[in-house]
């Protein structure tokens, strides 16, 4: 576990089981998350890997096992798929208090953690995939949740939007000290700031470090030897700070230019999975 985590369990659940059409969803999953902690779980489509999300979050009946909360647990939730009519005048705002109401002062602040403020008044429909996982993303901190769940958070975000959401969400579990439940697809590229990897296809195939997780045999059988050659784990190594909205700042002592001399490391496959 994460030094910044502080041990407090946040949600476990114990031997999860759903079955739905006639499928086994979840065959016995185990996953915890922690204050402080970021657990990844990846896993092909279809392996059961939101199911499980909404499960934690009671959104959904399971046929066996048991999910216990901390006690006035708050939560933010940022699903995999927010349908939009395209005809339907919806402005950032609007879309901030359509399922609980905000303060303007809450909306202002929670827009203004993700670098996002400056898209209060425009057309969701008119956002970028960029954009819109940031209001998104925004709109889930509103309440300041112990817990965020993002279900497939970079969707729709181009490979350099991704490495900016990765490092936003990583600041943000700095700043508040909340749990984050990231689900993935994409096996090709992990946040370093995870502590725990959980690779899932309808059951628990391995748990680790993501540096670990790729050369486990279970993820090798179910992925193979290509797809553990392409894992990588983001990291971002600079000598300069940054603001929440991943500005560079002035330290007080120097000022960061991005010169011929500036350093950023992005370590991430060279070609994104199809």
């Amino acid at each position: 576990m994460s030094e910044r985590a502080n041990g407090t369990s946040l949600v476990e659940g114990r031997g999860l089981r759903l079955h739905l059409g006639g499928h086994d969803i979840l065959q016995g999953v185990d996953v915890s998350v922690h204050a402080g902690e970021i657990v990844t779980v990846i896993g092909p489509n279809g392996a059961g890997k939101s199911m499980m999300a909404r499960a934690l979050l009671g959104l959904v009946a399971l046929d066996g096992g048991s999910v216990t909360r901390k006690p006035g647990l708050t939560v933010g939730y940022l699903p995999q798929r927010f349908a939009i009519d395209s005809v339907l005048p919806l402005t950032v705002r609007r879309l901030m208090t359509l399922t609980r109401p905000a303060s303007a002062a809450a909306i202002r602040a929670a827009l203004e953690e993700v670098g996002a403020t400056h898209l209060l008044s425009r057309q969701v429909q008119e956002l970028s995939g960029g954009e819109l996982q940031r209001v998104l993303l925004a709109r889930a901190l509103l309440g300041d949740p112990e817990l965020l769940v993002l279900d497939e958070p970079i969707q729709g975000v181009d490979v350099t939007g991704q490495m900016e959401l990765y490092g936003l969400i990583a600041r943000l579990r700095d700043r508040h000290g909340c749990g984050i439940l990231l689900i993935s697809h994409d096996l090709h590229l992990v946040m370093a700031a995870t502590d725990r990897v959980l690779c899932i296809n309808h059951h628990l195939c391995c748990e680790g470090k993501p540096e670990a997780v790729k050369s486990d045999p279970a993820y090798l059988a179910l992925f193979g030897a290509q797809a553990a050659q392409n894992l990588a784990v983001y990291t971002h190594a600079h000598d300069h700070s940054h603001d929440l909205a991943g500005e560079v700042v002035e330290d007080g002592h120097h000022h960061h230019d991005h010169g011929p001399d500036h350093h950023h490391h992005h370590e991430h496959p060279a070609k994104k999975a199809s």
